[in-house]
């Protein structure tokens, strides 16, 4: 046995003891960074602003995007954390509290499952889970393990969205009967790139984990790895999920009982496998949800985002009026449908993104009460499923899929495939749930 693997197994050990930590006031949690690329170096200057987390410790697999998370860390904090390029080396070290992974898509889970196991609490980016079936099991784990995971749906902890979500609750525009999520988010072409040789400091079979495993191509790598089945989940699973996550949260739902997603991947030629224009719906007996993914050339609609060059949000409807909910605010109007103004509008004072999701992680790592979670993995993951299931449909054709919400499966066996996928071993997902 490797004395990483002994080691991993023995912090494993003491997942138990560490739930039970108190924390002084004075404390500071011990976070590190588990993936530093783009949005990785976002969490890095997130968690220097707060005052209550050291940030311990960076890992990646690419020594190029490690050394710059290093640098950048030791700038905003005077501190040069420790370096790893081994997950489960970090999930080890028993100085480290909580992990903090804005990993692709496709390692979210067992990373997630990983850090549990051994002890730690964690901050998982969105989507919470690549599969239907990680999504489970990831849950099962934070209980299990009796450990604090944070989804990345950092909307739940934006003033004017958890006020707008009250005021649907209340009924600010009357019973509600349909949600119409927007992501119509702006995407150039990613090309074609060849096969070739592994970067120097790559670790390409850590980077591909529990995916298959395949040649090395730049566009397989960094950012356009959103775009193939194996790593991504297209952007209705990128962009699109906060979108979704606050389309259900307003309307109050869960899983549907069924779906239907259709559309294609229009104009390009390219690398790119998952769809660029999408249009799925998922019923609910007596409301729906409608979800709208763009990634060519199109307009502003209803008010949304009308400074910008994109347009992303929730348009709300009820018997009495509507509601839009975007990144600047939301607005409402109720009244006659001839003569619809706008009568309530609320704009957010002071743009505000990741920091306060962050805190009340933080917050809740000190409290040990997962309930004190704004987008506990439970939240996440449904929200996510509800990603999956719309391109599940797409993959199939664009077939109407009946869904069993108590369940979780399909009636479809092609489509409960698609949501229990095999993975590449040894990084296989375990069964917990």
């Amino acid at each position: 046995m490797s004395s990483t693997r002994r080691t991993f197994l023995q912090a494993s050990t003491v997942s138990a003891l560490a739930a039970t930590r108190v924390w002084g006031a004075n404390d500071r949690i011990n976070v590190a960074v588990v993936g530093v690329g783009g949005r990785g170096r976002n969490h890095i200057e997130e968690y220097a602003k707060q005052a209550d987390a050291r940030i311990y410790a960076l890992c990646d697999v690419d020594q190029a995007n490690l050394e710059r998370g290093i640098a950048l860390a030791k700038k905003l904090t005077g501190e040069a954390p420790k370096s790893f390029v081994d997950m489960k080396e970090v999930f080890a070290d028993p100085q480290v509290n909580a992990v903090s992974m804005p990993l692709p898509n496709h390692w979210h889970a067992l990373a997630t499952i990983w850090a549990c196991q051994a002890g730690k609490d964690v901050y998982v980016e969105k989507p919470a889970c690549h599969d239907p079936y990680e999504g489970r099991q990831m849950v099962a784990a934070a209980r299990k393990y009796g450990r604090i995971v944070q989804v990345g749906s950092q909307s739940r902890s934006i003033a004017h969205k958890i006020r707008a979500m009250q005021l649907l609750q209340d009924g600010a525009i009357g019973k509600l009967y349909m949600a119409r999520g927007l992501c119509f988010k702006r995407r150039r072409s990613i090309g074609h790139t060849p096969v070739e040789p592994v970067p120097l400091g790559v670790d390409w079979d850590k980077f591909r984990g529990p995916a298959p495993m395949v040649p090395f191509t730049k566009n397989q790598f960094l950012y356009n790895w959103h775009w193939f089945w194996a790593t991504g989940n297209g952007d209705i699973g990128n962009q699109g999920v906060h979108e979704m996550d606050i389309a259900r949260w307003g309307l109050g739902v869960g899983l549907p009982q069924s779906v239907v997603a259709s559309g294609g991947k229009y104009a390009y030629t390219d690398d790119q496998e998952t769809p660029n224009t999408l249009i799925a719906r998922f019923d609910y007996g007596d409301k729906e949800l409608v979800f709208e993914v763009r990634g060519l050339q199109t307009g502003i609609e209803a008010d949304m985002n009308a400074e910008s060059p994109n347009c992303i949000g929730v348009l709300f409807y009820g018997d009495k009026g509507w509601m839009a909910v975007d990144s600047n605010g939301y607005r409402i109007s109720t009244g006659d449908p001839a003569k619809l103004s706008a009568q309530a509008k609320y704009e957010e004072p002071k743009k505000t993104d990741t920091g306060p999701h962050m805190k009340n992680f933080l917050a809740a790592v000190r409290s040990r009460k997962y309930q004190d979670l704004h987008a506990d993995v439970d939240v996440g993951r449904i929200s996510a499923d509800l990603c999956h299931l719309a391109n599940i449909s797409y993959r199939l054709g664009g077939r109407l899929l009946s869904f069993d919400p108590a369940k979780e499966q399909f009636a479809d066996e092609a489509a409960n495939r698609l949501a229990h996928p095999d993975y590449r071993a040894p990084y296989v997902i375990p069964a917990l749930a």
